[in-house]
């Protein structure tokens, strides 16, 4: 079969239970995509190869009369989701071969709900980057325009949705790194509130900020996967018991701006697009007020003091003895420096580096404890504020997709995380979702808008999203 144009989840789960193809169909017909774009695009790091197996049995439980959205629905995963039985790298030589002992929390969810695994998706090691240029297996390509980066670090599950190679798929986002990638290439990406989905099966990279996201072509199609798999779970200690409940909302919502926030730092074209987003939100009812967030200026410096502190921490397990990358060295440290040394790339060991930095004896509380404090500080502004206004609008990012190889310099490749590293120290929901397009060098590119909302408030987003983009509740 030829997959339909703009097909999304909702549309092919009708398909599916009207009998119109089979899950086998659709599977062979994403597996037909990948063949072609994949070699281009670098997207997947694998195919599975009981893709076939896991449809066939979806299509079996459609026959028996199971309900299930996402029964038969072709997803891709990021590769630092565990799937037991598979390999799983997070895009790192140190776990090049490495194969899962089992299912993550939101795997079991989507397994349970009969989705059908597509592959793994490439991304930056251990999600440190913002470009998925960091990766050990080589450079993800935008299907946007191919000379440019897809976003990162999920740019892998990015691209596979954005370049008709999956109809969903899952991140993870520790500062942006689901929604800069969906800004990116032109869809939409949701990092849900803290805890609402367990981080059981997630390869850390900064617990207290990470979390798993879902993209979609549409809102309708990232809040089907959210829904999924959120919840509790006995296996996380920081996943929360809220109960995830979707709202009538009876009223026009208020939108928090917070424009000093992004002054100065937009070219244009970006900054027309985001008024171009103030000015729809506005003809739709919404009321806009300003708002004030004195410590929203300091979040990228907080986030790169506490984000290093916790991935110097949590990498410390990959030492070459218990799994993953062992090559031998003259001593027992000698093998942990040579493998190390070896299976980390340089993005990776200059965040090491950092974060045991900010934690050693001499620096901990001018830098670390001061960005603890800055932190609580941020949240309790954000919360201040979201007493006056229902969401906050600012650019997912200030630039639509760079050139690959563009951004060699660190510094300005941190910079891209701005707006988006708030939502991750605050524990807020956030979404990206697709603005006008902007003009660079005579290309049209995407360039998304976020919304936040308070805590718990994913449906919110959601409701928000859809009336901007035109979709029916």
């Amino acid at each position: 079969m030829k997959i339909p144009e703009n097909l999304t989840i909702a549309v092919a789960s009708a398909d599916l239970k009207n009998k119109k193809y089979s899950a086998v169909e659709l599977a062979e017909a994403y597996l037909a995509v990948i063949r072609d774009k994949n070699p281009g695009l670098n997207a997947y790091l694998q195919v599975y190869e009981d893709v076939l197996a896991q449809a066939k049995m979806a299509d079996q439980r459609l026959s028996a009369g199971e309900e299930s959205t996402l029964l038969g629905i072709p997803l891709a995963i990021k590769d630092n989701i565990l799937i037991e039985g598979k390999k799983v790298s997070a895009g790192s030589k140190i776990l090049e071969n490495y194969t899962a002992s089992y299912d993550a929390t939101a795997i079991r969810k989507l397994k349970e709900a009969g989705a059908v695994f597509l592959g793994r998706t490439n991304m930056d090691e251990f999600a440190m980057g913002g470009s998925t240029e960091n990766s050990a297996f080589g450079v993800t390509r935008n299907p946007m325009d191919e000379s440019r980066v897809p976003g990162g670090s999920s740019g892998g599950s990015a691209a596979a949705v954005a370049g008709g190679m999956s109809l969903g798929a899952l991140g993870s986002d520790t500062g942006g790194s689901v929604r800069q990638p969906a800004s990116f290439c032109g869809i939409v990406g949701l990092k849900p509130t803290y805890g609402r989905v367990s981080r059981y099966g997630l390869i850390a990279m900064g617990s207290s900020l990470d979390q798993i996201g879902t993209f979609g072509k549409t809102v309708s199609d990232s809040e089907i996967l959210f829904e999924a798999i959120a919840g509790v779970d006995s296996m996380d200690s920081t996943s929360s018991g809220k109960i995830y409940k979707k709202s009538v909302v009876a009223k026009k919502l208020k939108i928090g701006i917070p424009r000093s926030a992004w002054e100065g730092s937009l070219d244009k074209s970006a900054e027309a697009s985001l008024l171009s987003a103030e000015k729809k939100f506005k003809d739709l009812g919404y009321e806009i007020l300003d708002v004030d967030l004195p410590t929203l200026n300091d979040a990228l410096a907080i986030y790169y003091i506490l984000m290093p502190a916790e991935a110097s921490t949590n990498l410390a397990r990959f030492d070459g003895v218990r799994y993953g990358l062992h090559l031998d060295g003259n001593s027992g440290i000698g093998d942990y420096k040579k493998t190390r040394g070896a299976g980390f790339g340089k993005e990776v060991r200059r965040r090491i580096l950092l974060g045991t930095y900010v934690l050693s004896a001499g620096y901990y509380d001018a830098y670390y404890n001061k960005a603890v404090a800055l932190r609580r500080q941020l949240t309790e502004e954000f919360l201040k504020v979201f007493k006056k206004v229902d969401l906050i609008l600012t650019p997912t990012s200030p630039t639509p997709a760079f050139k690959i190889g563009e951004k060699e310099d660190p510094l300005s490749m941190y910079l891209s995380d701005v707006f988006t590293t708030p939502a991750n120290l605050s524990g807020l929901p956030a979404i990206s979702i697709p603005g006008d397009e902007v003009r660079v060098d005579e290309t049209l590119l995407p360039f998304g808008i976020q919304l936040m909302a308070k805590p718990f408030k994913e449906d919110l987003l959601f409701h928000a999203g859809k009336e901007f983009l035109g979709e029916s509740d």
